[in-house]
């Protein structure tokens, strides 16, 4: 387990000495427990599919809840992994709490904090620094007791990678060619498909975009660069600037068709990276679990917006995806708002830097912050990453094949 008081995560990872023995062996340990839990849940959801299609009573809803239960695992698992093999803890600040008293749930017995509040159905947009941001956020979602219910959109090369593409396929991943004028009518018809799904199930949604599109790196700063030239702005120096079009596509969509949609507006910070560093010099996937050094915290800052207060436009309340096409003034409007939102992050940013965590400004009121560590709530949890329910699923298999025959049989 790394001390939390070691200063290895702020050393460039190229500079670290080389690992020891027990390196190695977490690291083999690591490989052969997330590839068990994902084998299982991809046979699991192999298994289910000819449910999807039987003309039985109660068939369709017992796949469609077998692929929330393996999402719900996929969640778990990362909580899991990370507890055992990169310990970290949240420290949480949250911004403006009207509709909150309390931000946080607690344990009646312990005092402990296992749970933090939100709104049931979000667009969780969040700057992006390493390739575990997502990871971080799917940890940070099943303290909202919403990891079953998560939506990624992803690179379309991702979806044909053996076993994990096909996991990621059944949890309904979106997967962009990154061409707007290839991905419009696709994602679309994607969002509309989730809209209605809330609307008939009702539940939790959550919906993971990053608009910036990419890490912050050497090779990404000059396009953010030649962007801001190009449409007359200031460059940011933490971030990106973000693109507008696929979040204000996704706000048109979703927010007529989902009720209460609220955007989920999150700054993530991780100690150790120098003022003007980039985040994969000091955290990559390979370092955080293979090697065992994770961040000693992740700091989490959010704020949330009602989408009447975001300036996405005139909408119909249809679902035709023709009409979430803005006009340009609309695109504009939002794009500036979007764009101020992360001139925000980007001095959020500048003084996590410059004294190790976010600070707030005059005018604003935040909640003080609050150290949650990244663990499961109960420990029988951990089993849930390597498809407990598994003999369950199959009692309730069994019976509804047993009265789905019986029925087609006696009827």
């Amino acid at each position: 387990m790394l001390d939390l008081h070691s200063k290895v995560h702020s050393i460039p990872i190229p500079k670290r000495t080389g690992g020891s023995w027990l390196q190695s062996l977490r690291a083999a340990l690591w490989v052969i427990c997330f590839n068990a839990s994902l084998l299982l849940v991809c046979m699991t959801q192999i298994l289910v599919v000819p449910f999807r299609y039987l003309p039985i009573p109660g068939a369709r809803e017992f796949y469609e809840d077998i692929i929330t239960l393996t999402k719900a695992s996929g969640g778990v698992l990362f909580v899991h992994l990370t507890h055992f093999f990169a310990p970290t803890t949240f420290v949480i600040t949250h911004e403006g709490n009207e509709e909150n008293e309390s931000l946080f749930e607690c344990d009646e017995a312990t005092g402990e904090i296992v749970g933090l509040k939100a709104p049931p159905r979000v667009v969780l947009m969040a700057n992006h620094q390493i390739y575990a941001d997502w990871m971080y956020l799917w940890c940070l979602m099943y303290l909202m007791r919403t990891h079953s219910e998560i939506t990624i959109i992803l690179k379309k090369s991702l979806k044909h990678i053996p076993v994990l593409g096909w996991v990621m396929q059944f949890f309904r991943f979106i997967f962009l060619a990154r061409s707007w004028s290839a991905d419009r009518l696709y994602l679309g018809k994607k969002l509309v498909s989730l809209a209605r799904r809330v609307q008939h199930v009702g539940g939790r949604f959550v919906l993971f975009i990053f608009p910036e599109g990419t890490l912050v790196s050497p090779d990404t700063r000059p396009a953010s660069a030649k962007y801001a030239e190009k449409i007359g702005v200031p460059d940011l120096e933490h971030t990106l600037l973000p693109r507008s079009t696929g979040l204000l596509f996704c706000l048109r969509t979703l927010g007529p068709a989902i009720h209460n949609l609220r955007v989920m507006d999150v700054t993530v910070g991780y100690p150790g990276i120098p003022l003007h560093g980039y985040g994969q010099d000091h955290y990559t996937l390979r370092s955080i679990f293979l090697n065992g050094i994770p961040p000693p915290q992740v700091h989490i800052h959010i704020r949330y917006y009602k989408i009447e207060d975001i300036p996405i436009g005139e909408v119909s309340t249809k679902d035709s995806v023709g009409r979430a096409e803005a006009s340009v003034e609309e695109a504009t409007r939002f794009d500036a708002w979007l764009r101020e939102r992360w001139v925000e992050k980007d001095r959020l940013m500048d003084t996590f830097y410059r004294e190790g965590a976010f600070r707030q400004e005059a005018g604003q009121t935040w909640t003080p912050p609050v150290k949650v560590p990244i663990r499961v709530r109960h420990p029988f949890e951990h089993l849930q990453a390597y498809g407990f329910f598994i003999p369950v699923m199959a009692w309730h298999a069994w019976k509804i094949l047993g009265f789905g025959i019986h029925k087609l049989v006696y009827t």
